[in-house]
């Protein structure tokens, strides 16, 4: 089976949502229809920041998502790109679709002349984070939320 990574494309929505579902899901959050819409429309808006890709199979079938947005970096004076949500569906994992993912990031954030790329794990998820420190190196920061 090829894999083919794009950009998304208005029409796939019907392909993108069940993905996004499945990634909220294993992040123990539930995709309601308007949230999902909400995000849908910031994908599909050309002046916000967040961007999408796909990866299709054969058939045209997506297997894996990944959203991701430019950010500036003040420490570094730079540009960097934050990867929000990369995700591959369970029959398709380890089979190189999330390192094909994050090279269309790579590409991008080169295009942007980006200092670097980061990204979050699930520290249960072990097959994410075997990718992840194949392709990257751990941060020595601890990333914290505080809900407003």
């Amino acid at each position: 089976m090829s894999v083919t990574v794009r950009d998304i494309a208005e029409n796939d929505f019907f392909g993108w949502l069940p993905l996004f579902d499945a990634y909220c899901a294993s992040r123990g959050a539930q995709l309601d229809d308007t949230k999902a819409l909400i995000v849908w429309s910031w994908i599909q808006e050309p002046r916000n920041p967040l961007r999408a890709a796909l990866a299709v199979d054969d058939e045209g079938t997506p297997i894996g998502l990944v959203h991701y947005h430019a950010e500036s970096r003040t420490f570094d004076a730079s540009t960097g790109v934050v990867v929000d949500d990369l995700y591959v569906g369970d029959a398709h994992r380890g089979n190189g679709v999330g390192r094909q993912l994050l090279d269309l990031v790579r590409e991008q954030a080169s295009e942007l002349n980006a200092s670097r790329i980061t990204w979050t794990n699930d520290p249960a998820d072990a097959e994410s984070l075997r990718l992840s420190d194949e392709l990257g190196r751990r941060s020595a920061a601890i990333g914290f939320e505080l809900d407003v």
